[in-house]
């Protein structure tokens, strides 16, 4: 028999003795799926000449390691780089054992050395909980992390694609928000570490893209969601989730009027490979979905999706500089890579329910309390003071 096809047979017999707990099998079903199927598909791309060496920073995070089984699943090799700041060894052990996938505990502050075809920059906690946590480390690892994929594409002559944000656009005062559109952000603001960080991210691309002919590829997500969420990253949706699984106060901050617009992981993951392989633009290329919900009613959705919670809507002040709207156009996405979301709303919010509902909390520490909200009214009350002086 073929080394191929003993490699696929062992991983089938070790799929067979593997007793996966319930927590896992929304997320890594299909990852051990991947383990199975990915040998004559790497065979197959080698014999085309698009096999890639693929590097991935922050690739054990949430997008990350769907990113990860998706390259996995397309026959590419893989090299995860993360240092673990919102993610665990855990979240992509299904992975490990695979042999066309590496794992590096590394931070992207420091300079990095690989052969790879192909970057794709996650490396940044993307959830308020976690970048105000230290937003200098944010901000370094936004500037630092772009300047070392940069330099390393660069050596290399390697393909590398950012992963940018809508917080680009801060509080925007126009909707949808267009890729042309340059934002309203507040630079010294509670979230600005993020903000900011993202779009000097983007220049530094573009530096090294019209300075030093730098392949890049730019895409700006929108709110995402799905499966493999932190329970605590405090994003709306596991929030509200979390909330209404646990019998607890939904918290809206503000009115509930500000809207979201939620893509699936999947649907999002498609765009960010599509984006990749065109030839066409170097973005910036909005990734979202264009349907648009209010926060309230979100929170509805998930009490219609639970109906057994007991959880009550409670409202609390909105935190600083948190956009009223949150809304893509995706014209040009549509154009340069024939994509938009397939998964609605609802039936993402299923998906995703049901991994939380089978989630072994024990796996997962509770950040440190998000205190933006107070530190807007602390922040209002301080230039109050400072203006009547």
């Amino acid at each position: 028999k073929s080394e191929s096809h003993r490699h696929s047979t062992k991983i089938k017999k070790n799929q067979k003795r593997t007793t996966m707990t319930e927590e896992n099998n929304d997320e890594n079903n299909n990852a051990m799926e991947v383990a199975a199927d990915a040998t004559p598909s790497t065979d197959l791309l080698r014999a085309m000449g698009k096999f890639q060496r693929v590097l991935v920073t922050g690739g054990a995070g949430f997008l990350g390691r769907h990113l990860c089984r998706r390259l996995i699943r397309d026959g590419h090799e893989v090299i995860c780089l993360d240092n673990y700041f919102t993610s665990q060894k855990k979240d992509i052990e299904d992975l490990v054992s695979h042999k066309n996938f590496e794992l590096v505990r590394h931070d992207v502050t420091n300079p990095m050395q690989f052969e790879v075809d192909q970057i794709y920059n996650l490396a940044c906690p993307a959830s308020p909980v976690h970048y105000q946590y230290n937003p200098i480390k944010t901000c370094k690892t936004s500037f630092m992390g772009a300047m070392n994929v940069l330099g390393l594409a660069k050596r290399v002559k390697a393909r590398v694609l950012q992963a940018s944000t809508s917080e680009v656009y801060g509080d925007p005062d126009r909707s949808p928000q267009q890729e042309s559109y340059w934002g309203n952000v507040n630079p010294i603001g509670v979230r600005a570490c993020y903000d900011e960080g993202k779009r000097v991210a983007e220049t530094m691309f573009f530096a090294y893209h019209n300075q030093n002919n730098v392949d890049i590829r730019v895409v700006r997500i929108f709110n995402t969601y799905g499966p493999g969420m932190h329970p605590f990253d405090g994003r709306v949706v596991s929030n509200f989730i979390m909330q209404a699984l646990r019998n607890e106060d939904i918290t809206i901050y503000g009115d509930g009027s500000q809207t979201r617009s939620f893509c699936f992981v999947d649907d999002l993951v498609e765009a960010m490979v599509r984006m990749m392989a065109q030839e066409d633009d170097v973005g910036p290329v909005n990734i979202g979905n264009p349907n648009e919900f209010s926060i309230k009613e979100l929170a509805e959705a998930v009490l219609e999706l639970i109906p057994e919670s007991k959880s009550e809507i409670k409202y609390l002040p909105l935190p600083g500089d948190d956009p009223k709207q949150r809304k893509p156009d995706i014209a040009k996405a549509r154009k340069i890579i024939g994509w938009e979301p397939k998964v609605q709303l609802k039936e993402g919010l299923s998906q995703t329910i049901a991994y939380f509902k089978n989630l072994d909390m024990g796996r997962y520490k509770k950040p440190t309390d998000h205190t933006a909200h107070e530190n807007t009214e602390k922040q209002s009350k301080k230039r109050k003071l400072e203006d009547g002086k």
